[in-house]
């Protein structure tokens, strides 16, 4: 007598690549790095100053981030390349030194606007002084780039990312005016005024920044390499109908989770300091301070929290994809996996740009205002990044068969002109 066999139950590694959760990865931790100490300061600035009436900024953003991002993401996929390499392939090499540059200093300002808001933050909660603490952040999270194995980082970011919930929490401690923050969103007021330019330019900045396109493209690349049955898309098309619909789905939450956050930020802003007056803030400390009497103690604990947890999230991402670029353009070995003996070059352009980073946070500069500046540093250099992209995405020379799908394009290349355009106002308002 035969016995019925059992269906065969999956192992774990299956079972878990059924999960739509274990899809997610570099765009799940690109979206979340975007809503660095950087971006929180220029949402909460946003907020402060505008109120409720620049909430149509996100609806505009993601798609575009869409776009920009899924070009950056299948170039690395689809190439085996990063960005870097990928511009050499048809670029002139002072045309991709004048890229990689522009993306170095904007990164280098990043990290120091992070470095100084995570040390006004974490004085606020700790006692010391906020130098120290920035010295220390700076510190750590080098160390853990350099000695932490790359696949045991990756699980580390990932749960990063849950940080950015804080500010989920703080919109719902305080009192919002719901009709109007949905009246900001989809029926916004608009004003020609040097303020409020400068505003949506600061948030185009931060939400579609260079630094998210070099890193989400060369983590595409680190995934070929960390898995041993995956390669570039173009020697393994066999390969492209799963690996397509998985990155589609790692960017869309990825960004969409990304703006989210930026709204509730946004919203918190204007439903605390706005509501009540304060629409000049200079410090990220003076921020989440501000929030005490408003909002209560558990809305300042979240708020200075939140800005150290997203910091610890942005800094890896801000000094690896600097290092990246700098050392593909150089030739040298790359990459978070490498062991210190084998990426020497690699590490030490890290710690180069950590410490140039440090050095900017000591410097006294006013942690909000250079946070804000450095946003709309980034809306300006990533005009020719993402003609860049966008020209590399779209050439069969690059991508063989799997160029970019023409509404991909379409959006990456409205993404790039609402760049343009935003840079442009920006430069006409500062001189009338």
């Amino acid at each position: 007598m035969s016995i019925p066999s059992l269906p065969a139950v999956p192992p774990p590694a299956k079972a878990a690549e059924q999960r739509w959760w274990s899809k997610l990865g570099p765009g799940l931790i690109t979206g979340a790095a975007d809503d660095d100490p950087s971006g929180i300061a220029t949402y909460t600035q946003a907020g402060a100053q505008l109120g409720y009436g620049v909430g149509w900024t996100l609806l505009l953003t993601y798609p575009l981030m869409m776009g920009i991002q899924l070009a950056s993401a299948r170039i690395g996929r689809v190439t085996g390349r990063n960005l870097t390499e990928t511009f050499a392939r048809f670029c002139p090499r002072w045309m991709v030194a004048s890229l990689v540059l522009l993306l170095l200093v904007a990164n280098v300002i990043n990290l120091g606007a992070d470095l100084g808001a995570m040390g006004d933050s974490a004085a606020l909660v700790l006692p010391g002084r906020p130098a120290w603490y920035a010295v220390g952040f700076g510190i750590v999270s080098l160390l853990l780039q350099v000695f932490l194995p790359y696949e045991r980082y990756v699980r580390v970011l990932k749960w990063l990312t849950l940080s950015l919930f804080a500010y989920v929490g703080v919109v719902f401690a305080v009192d919002v005016d719901w009709a109007a923050a949905l009246r900001g969103t989809f029926a916004p007021d608009f004003h020609w005024s040097r303020a409020y330019v400068t505003t949506v330019v600061a948030i185009l900045g931060t939400t579609i920044s260079p630094y998210l396109f070099f890193w989400q493209a060369s983590q595409e690349v680190a995934e070929i390499h960390r898995v041993a049955d995956d390669q570039p898309l173009r020697v393994a098309p066999a390969q492209a109908r799963a690996q397509l619909r998985r990155l589609r789905l790692d960017t869309a939450v990825g960004m969409g989770f990304s703006n989210l956050i930026a709204f509730f930020i946004i919203t918190a802003a204007a439903a605390t300091l706005h509501a009540h007056g304060q629409s000049q803030i200079e410090t990220t400390a003076q921020a989440a301070a501000a929030l005490k009497p408003i909002a209560g103690e558990f809305a300042f604990w979240l708020f200075a929290l939140g800005v150290l947890g997203t910091g610890m999230l942005a800094l890896p991402v801000l000094a690896g994809s600097a290092a990246e670029a700098v050392a593909s353009y150089f030739h040298l070995r790359k990459g978070l996996d490498l062991t210190l003996a084998r990426g020497r070059s690699f590490y030490a352009i890290l710690a180069a740009a950590m410490l140039l980073g440090v050095g900017i946070s000591l410097s006294g500069l006013n942690s909000i205002s250079a946070l804000y500046w450095a946003a709309v540093i980034n809306a300006v250099i990533s005009v020719p990044v993402m003609v860049a992209v966008m020209i590399a995405a779209s050439s069969p020379k690059v991508m063989g068969p799997m160029v970019l799908p023409r509404k991909w394009r379409l959006l990456g290349w409205l993404a790039t002109a609402a760049m343009a355009a935003a840079s442009v106002a920006l430069g006409v308002v500062s001189v009338t």
